[in-house]
Formats: structure tokens, C-alpha cells, sequence
């Protein structure tokens, strides 16, 4: 399955994670098969260079806006200042195998993974296809 994005938002998410030494974090708004919004959040996490966390704050007025007619929300982005864009070990520990996306920036890349059941582990990541329109 692709999913859409419009150029302009993941040129912002990039420049959002061009612009930080820490690992920056956010909300993916839209429908299964296209992001048409994002929501940047503040990355809580005690050690932010290394790990995020997303502004449960956020996270749960995003979860409450949804519900009240708001855009969904289908996964969450963040980066990998200095790794890859691909799931690290933290990312596969913490993640939940309930289908949201993943965005991940690593250096001047962007790659989109689904989460999803695993066999052995308790989540595998799926690379799925990011159309930036």
C-alpha cells in the first residue's frame, strides 16, 4: 500500500529535523492511505538526543479532537539525527503492533513503516511507500 503526503508537509517535517540536535517528534493526521496533516509535539523523552517521547498532552487532545469530528490520527514521525531512517531497537521495544505509521527521518532520508504484529518480537515494521505528491 502507498501512502500519500503532500510535498510541502514532509519538506516541514525535514526542515523541523534539519533544524534540531535532538530527536524531533509529532503527530500524523489524515485517512490509512494519506497523511494530510501533522501536529509537531514536543519530545518529552528524559534524554531527547537519544530516544522521544511524544507531549502526552498533545497526544490525548489529538485522541479528543478526533473524536469530536478532527482528523485521525494514523501514526506519528520522528528523527534520527544521527542514525538512519529505519526502526532502531528503542523504536521495536516501545512500538505497539496496532497498524499506525511510522515516520522516520534519518539524515536527509524519509522512510514510513507500519507497525504490525511480530513473530518472534513483539512488533514487526513493515516498509511501506510514501508518495510525496
Amino acid at each position: 500500500m502507498t501512502v500519500a503526503i503532500s510535498r510541502s508537509l514532509l519538506e516541514q517535517i525535514m526542515a523541523l529535523a534539519a533544524a534540531s540536535r535532538d530527536e524531533i517528534c509529532g503527530l500524523l493526521l489524515g485517512r490509512d492511505d494519506a497523511i494530510e496533516a501533522i501536529l509537531p509535539t514536543a519530545n518529552v523523552a528524559p534524554d531527547p538526543a537519544r530516544h522521544f517521547e511524544l507531549d502526552p498532552a498533545a497526544l490525548i487532545a489529538a485522541y479528543r479532537a478526533a473524536r469530536k469530528g478532527g482528523p485521525a490520527v494514523i501514526g506519528h514521525y520522528h528523527s534520527h539525527p544521527s542514525g538512519v531512517a529505519a526502526p532502531s531497537e528503542t523504536d521495536r521495544a516501545c512500538a505497539a503492533p496496532d497498524g499506525s505509521l511510522w515516520l522516520i527521518i534519518g539524515g536527509r532520508e524519509a522512510t514510513l513503516w507500519r507497525a504490525g504484529p511480530g513473530v518472534a518480537v513483539n512488533v514487526n515494521f513493515t516498509k511501506t511507500s510514501l508518495d510525496g505528491r
